[in-house]
């Protein structure tokens, strides 16, 4: 059993085919606040927890070993690329921003320009911070739902991302989002590049895509 003030969900055997499980608040209750999701995630910090902007937190599946190694390369590499370019901020699937619209999303890889980041003080920091990333990430593993993912992607962008990938190593694709632009489908590519905005970037997928 889970429970919080005004929620109570008793753990059950999860279908198969199955993203995540959603938690809404107790009638007449219409959304749970910022203090709540916190005391929630402090409360199961073993749970993978986001919140959508209508205040509904959303219980994420664990990502299954093959998706797990996917993560790491990508992580890994575009690392690499952040720590020897230094003009942003690189994090991981683990690290929760609140978006304008009130959301609370953890995107796979994410990126902010360093002059974003430090303007933000180090309460903000130390908090799911007030600010959607620069170039956010979502890499498909074996239970999310393609749909879901693109309307996280479409999220992203219309709060203030300037790329976005989706990743998809089941149907060996990736989507591109930019604002103001139709999004592009390229079809099993051996890498990508993150120009303009990620400067010399090219993410290798060999070994994420396929």
């Amino acid at each position: 059993m889970i429970k919080t003030d005004s929620a109570a969900v008793t753990l059950i055997e999860v279908p198969e085919n199955t993203e995540s499980l959603i938690i809404r608040p107790a009638p007449p209750r219409e959304r749970f606040s910022d203090e709540e999701f916190e005391q929630f995630c402090e409360q199961y910090p073993e749970l993978r927890i986001e919140m959508n902007s209508e205040g509904e937190m959303i219980i994420m599946l664990p990502v299954v070993s093959e998706g797990g190694r996917r993560n790491f390369l990508l992580t890994t590499r575009f690392g690499v690329w952040v720590e020897a370019d230094q003009t942003g901020v690189g994090f991981d699937s683990s690290t929760g921003f609140t978006l304008p619209n009130g959301a609370k999303r953890s995107p796979d890889v994410s990126w902010i320009r360093r002059e974003r980041w430090e303007a933000l003080s180090a309460e903000e920091r130390d908090k799911l911070a007030s600010i959607c990333p620069d170039f956010v990430v979502e890499l498909r593993s074996k239970f999310d739902r393609l749909s879901t993912l693109k309307k996280k992607m479409e999220e992203y962008i219309s709060n203030g991302a300037q790329l976005g990938w989706l990743i998809d190593p089941l149907e060996k694709k990736i989507h591109i989002y930019i604002p103001n632009s139709s999004v592009s489908l390229l079809d099993n590519p051996s890498e990508i590049s993150g120009e303009p905005l990620l400067k010399g970037f090219t993410l290798k997928l060999d070994g994420i895509l396929n």
